[in-house]
């Protein structure tokens, strides 16, 4: 559910006090792991941390008048969800699509014993104690905002990279069609 709130004391507020209390206290775990050069605020309806246009001057690739988005803590219709977009990155490292984050995220939470419901970057949860604060704290601090921002780069050249090649191919396709 996307709020109407314009700061973060607002989407507080405007939350049942179960939902507030949770979402709180998640998002002081991410606050106290955050690296500095994040800031936070709301972002598309959500408490969002992202990397200021004083740092990363080109911004989200899909909105660049945004700020580059790292994570976001939201409370949804069904349940709450914490977004670790710095996590997943956009990135595929292996055969099977995850990046090194991510696997050492799912082995730190297996180790918990707590259930894992999470999507690419979505972790959702419905109460507190589903949630594994200490791997979550952990998986915020591993990536400082320079990290993200040249990942982020590295992942977004190789796609223009492949998008380019993409292009090439069905062109030298399309001119050998009608060479015949």
């Amino acid at each position: 559910m996307k709020s109407g709130a314009k700061t973060v004391s607002e989407y507080l507020a405007s939350l049942p006090a179960d939902r507030r209390a949770a979402i709180s206290a998640v998002r002081d775990v991410v606050r106290k792991n955050l690296d500095r050069d994040y800031e936070e605020g709301i972002q598309y309806g959500m408490i969002g941390w992202y990397v200021p246009h004083s740092l990363f001057p080109a911004g989200y690739h899909t909105d660049p008048k945004q700020p580059l988005p790292f994570a976001a803590l939201a409370s949804q219709k069904n349940h709450m969800a914490l977004y670790m977009m710095g996590v997943y990155c956009g990135c595929a490292e292996g055969k099977d699509g995850e990046t090194a984050d991510v696997k050492w995220f799912k082995t730190q939470w297996a180790k918990t014993g707590k259930k894992l419901d999470m999507g690419k970057a979505c972790l959702r949860f419905k109460k507190l104690d589903d949630l594994a604060l200490d791997v979550v704290g952990a998986a915020i601090k591993r990536i400082p905002a320079k990290v993200y921002v040249k990942r982020y780069t590295q992942v977004m050249a190789e796609l223009a990279e492949k998008k380019d090649k993409g292009r090439a191919a069905a062109k030298k396709t399309k001119g050998s069609k009608t060479k015949k």
